[in-house]
Protein backbone atom coordinates (compact mmCIF):
# COMPACT_ATOMS: atom_id res chain seq x y z
CA UNK A 1 0.00 0.00 0.00
CA UNK A 2 1.28 3.43 -0.93
CA UNK A 3 0.04 7.00 -0.89
CA UNK A 4 2.48 9.38 -2.52
CA UNK A 5 1.94 13.13 -2.22
CA UNK A 6 3.52 15.75 -4.44
CA UNK A 7 3.07 19.38 -5.38
CA UNK A 8 4.21 21.11 -2.24
CA UNK A 9 6.61 24.03 -2.25
CA UNK A 10 7.12 27.64 -1.29
CA UNK A 11 4.73 30.36 -2.38
CA UNK A 12 3.95 33.96 -1.47
CA UNK A 13 0.74 34.90 0.33
CA UNK A 14 -2.14 34.97 -2.12
CA UNK A 15 -0.54 32.34 -4.32
CA UNK A 16 -1.75 28.89 -5.31
CA UNK A 17 -0.53 25.31 -5.16
CA UNK A 18 -2.06 22.02 -6.24
CA UNK A 19 -1.26 18.93 -4.20
CA UNK A 20 -1.57 15.46 -5.69
CA UNK A 21 -1.82 12.08 -4.00
CA UNK A 22 -1.47 8.88 -6.00
CA UNK A 23 -2.64 5.65 -4.40
CA UNK A 24 -1.58 2.08 -5.06
CA UNK A 25 -1.94 -1.32 -3.46
CA UNK A 26 -5.60 -1.11 -2.50
CA UNK A 27 -8.99 -0.66 -4.15
CA UNK A 28 -9.04 3.12 -4.31
CA UNK A 29 -12.75 3.68 -4.91
CA UNK A 30 -13.60 1.67 -1.77
CA UNK A 31 -11.96 4.39 0.33
CA UNK A 32 -12.91 7.88 1.30
CA UNK A 33 -9.94 10.24 1.13
CA UNK A 34 -8.77 13.14 3.20
CA UNK A 35 -6.10 15.79 3.42
CA UNK A 36 -4.65 16.74 6.79
CA UNK A 37 -1.86 19.09 7.76
CA UNK A 38 0.55 19.42 10.64
CA UNK A 39 2.47 22.54 11.56
CA UNK A 40 5.49 22.43 13.92
CA UNK A 41 4.41 21.96 17.51
CA UNK A 42 0.78 21.35 16.58
CA UNK A 43 -1.42 18.32 16.16
CA UNK A 44 -2.38 16.94 12.78
CA UNK A 45 -5.58 18.67 11.68
CA UNK A 46 -8.23 17.90 9.10
CA UNK A 47 -8.22 20.08 6.00
CA UNK A 48 -10.56 18.47 3.47
CA UNK A 49 -12.27 15.14 2.75
CA UNK A 50 -14.13 13.51 -0.10
CA UNK A 51 -16.44 10.52 -0.37
CA UNK A 52 -15.98 7.41 -2.51
CA UNK A 53 -17.32 8.83 -5.78
CA UNK A 54 -16.42 12.46 -5.24
CA UNK A 55 -20.05 13.47 -4.74
CA UNK A 56 -19.52 15.14 -1.37
CA UNK A 57 -16.66 17.28 -0.14
CA UNK A 58 -15.94 18.50 3.38
CA UNK A 59 -13.69 21.32 4.53
CA UNK A 60 -12.45 22.81 7.72
CA UNK A 61 -13.77 26.33 8.19
CA UNK A 62 -10.41 28.04 7.70
CA UNK A 63 -10.01 26.75 4.11
CA UNK A 64 -13.65 26.82 2.98
CA UNK A 65 -13.88 28.79 -0.27
CA UNK A 66 -10.12 28.71 -0.86
CA UNK A 67 -9.32 24.99 -1.16
CA UNK A 68 -10.97 22.38 -3.38
CA UNK A 69 -10.62 18.62 -3.02
CA UNK A 70 -11.34 16.30 -5.93
CA UNK A 71 -10.62 12.73 -6.99
CA UNK A 72 -10.18 10.71 -10.17
CA UNK A 73 -10.92 7.06 -9.43
CA UNK A 74 -9.68 5.98 -12.87
CA UNK A 75 -6.23 7.32 -11.97
CA UNK A 76 -6.26 6.50 -8.24
CA UNK A 77 -5.68 10.19 -7.68
CA UNK A 78 -6.87 12.77 -5.17
CA UNK A 79 -6.10 16.47 -5.58
CA UNK A 80 -6.14 19.49 -3.31
CA UNK A 81 -6.25 22.81 -5.13
CA UNK A 82 -5.18 25.56 -2.75
CA UNK A 83 -5.83 29.19 -3.67
CA UNK A 84 -5.39 32.47 -1.78
CA UNK A 85 -2.80 30.87 0.43
CA UNK A 86 -2.00 32.44 3.78
CA UNK A 87 1.05 32.13 6.04
CA UNK A 88 -1.08 30.13 8.51
CA UNK A 89 -1.51 27.44 5.82
CA UNK A 90 2.18 26.58 6.24
CA UNK A 91 2.46 22.92 7.27
CA UNK A 92 3.27 19.43 6.10
CA UNK A 93 0.24 18.16 4.20
CA UNK A 94 -0.72 14.48 4.37
CA UNK A 95 -3.04 12.40 2.25
CA UNK A 96 -5.04 9.68 4.03
CA UNK A 97 -7.41 6.87 3.09
CA UNK A 98 -10.22 5.43 5.21
CA UNK A 99 -12.31 2.34 4.48
CA UNK A 100 -14.74 2.75 7.34
CA UNK A 101 -17.72 4.93 8.00
CA UNK A 102 -16.13 6.89 10.81
CA UNK A 103 -15.97 10.61 11.16
CA UNK A 104 -13.97 11.84 8.16
CA UNK A 105 -12.36 14.62 10.19
CA UNK A 106 -10.93 12.16 12.72
CA UNK A 107 -7.36 11.14 11.88
CA UNK A 108 -7.77 7.93 13.91
CA UNK A 109 -10.34 6.72 11.36
CA UNK A 110 -7.74 6.52 8.59
CA UNK A 111 -6.10 3.26 7.50
CA UNK A 112 -3.26 4.58 5.36
CA UNK A 113 -1.16 7.75 5.18
CA UNK A 114 1.32 9.24 2.78
CA UNK A 115 4.72 10.59 3.76
CA UNK A 116 3.64 14.24 3.51
CA UNK A 117 4.62 17.22 1.40
CA UNK A 118 5.78 20.58 2.75
CA UNK A 119 3.82 23.74 1.97
CA UNK A 120 5.40 27.05 2.97
CA UNK A 121 3.59 30.36 2.53
CA UNK A 122 5.85 33.32 3.18
CA UNK A 123 6.74 36.69 1.72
Amino acid sequence: VQLVESGGGSVQPGGSLRLSCVASGFTFDNYRMGWFRQAPGREREFVAGIDWKGSFQYYTDSVQGRFTISRDNAKNLVLLQMNSLKPEDTAVYYCGATSGFGYLKNAAAYDFWGQGTQVTVSS
